[in-house]
C-alpha cells in the first residue's frame, strides 16, 4: 500500500491500520520526513521489512521523466502494488479578491492534479493486482462549499470527479472509491488556521454524533474499501453526521 502525506495524522493512522492488517507500507512524505522515518522505524521493528519511505515534492507529477522514476520506485520498493491512497492535501483559505494565481496551482496541485497522474502512472500495476485506489476528499468538496476557501472546494471537487470518472473507465480490473471526512482533523494548533478551545467545542457541538471524528475512522474505512471487492465509484462520508447540519462555516 502506497499512501501519499502520510507522515502523520491520517495518512499515519492509515499506514498503522494496514500494517496491523498484514500489509507492506510505503509511506511517502515531502516535508515531514524525519516523522516518516520514525514511523517507518516503529513499523520495521515490529515486522522487518515491511515499511518504505519514499521523499518527494508532488510537483514532480508536471515532469514525465521525474514521474515515471517516482513511479519505478514505488514499484521496486516492494515488487508488487496493490492499493493506492491519495491523502496529500494543501488546506488554507482563498476568500475572493485575495485569490492568487499561485494558490490555485498549489492547490489544485494536490488535490486534483497530482491525483489523477499518479493514478493514471500507477494504474497499470494496480490492475495487475486487480487492486483499488482510494481518495481523502472532504464534505465541503461536494454541496456544502466551505466559507472563504473556494479554490480547495474547487480542487476537492474536481478529485471526487475523477475517482467517479476513473472508477467507470477502469472497471472491471481496478476499483477506485473515496472517502469524504467532515471534522475528523482540525488544523494544528501552532498553525495560522489554529483554533481556539472554544471553536473546537462550537463545531463538537454542531455534530450529531457530539464529537470530532479521529484519524482512526477514516483509516477504518480505508482498510473497509481495499476489501470490498464489488464496490466502485463511492464516495463514502465520515463525519459523524455534520453534513446533515452544517451550511458552510465553523458553526
Amino acid at each position: 500500500m502506497l499512501v501519499t502525506g502520510a507522515a502523520k495524522r491520517i495518512g499515519a493512522a492509515i499506514i498503522c491500520a494496514a500494517h496491523d492488517q498484514g500489509y507492506r507500507v510505503i509511506i511517502h512524505c515531502h516535508q515531514s520526513h524525519q516523522d516518516a522515518l520514525h514511523l517507518a522505524k516503529k513499523l520495521n521493528a515490529k515486522r522487518d521489512n515491511s515499511a518504505a519511505v519514499i521523499k518527494a515534492d508532488l510537483v514532480l507529477v508536471n515532469c514525465p521523466q521525474k514521474l515515471q522514476q517516482f513511479t519505478q520506485t514505488v514499484i521496486r520498493t516492494f515488487g508488487r502494488l496493490d492499493v493506492l491512497i491519495h491523502n496529500a492535501s494543501r488546506f488554507y483559505p482563498t476568500p475572493i479578491g485575495d485569490i492568487k494565481l499561485q494558490h490555485w496551482e498549489e492547490l489544485m496541485l494536490t488535490n486534483a492534479k497530482a491525483p489523477l497522474l499518479l493514478s493514471q502512472a500507477l494504474s497499470h500495476e494496480l490492475a495487475r493486482s486487480k487492486g483499488c485506489m482510494i481518495s481523502l476528499l472532504d464534505i465541503h468538496g461536494a454541496h456544502q462549499p466551505f466559507l472563504n476557501y473556494t479554490v480547495y472546494n474547487m480542487a476537492k471537487a474536481a478529485h471526487a470527479m475523477m475517482v467517479k470518472s476513473l472508477a467507470l473507465e477502469l472497471a472491471p480490473n481496478l476499483r477506485v472509491n473515496g472517502i469524504a471526512p467532515g471534522a475528523n482533523i482540525l488544523p494544528e494548533d501552532d498553525s495560522d488556521q489554529g483554533l481556539s478551545d472554544e471553536q473546537k467545542q462550537q463545531i463538537g457541538r454542531s455534530i450529531p454524533m457530539q464529537r470530532l471524528g479521529m484519524p482512526e475512522d477514516i483509516a477504518d474505512c480505508a482498510l473497509f474499501l481495499a476489501k470490498a471487492s464489488y464496490i466502485t465509484g463511492e464516495i463514502i462520508t465520515i463525519d459523524g453526521g455534520r453534513s446533515l447540519t452544517i451550511a458552510g462555516g465553523l458553526g
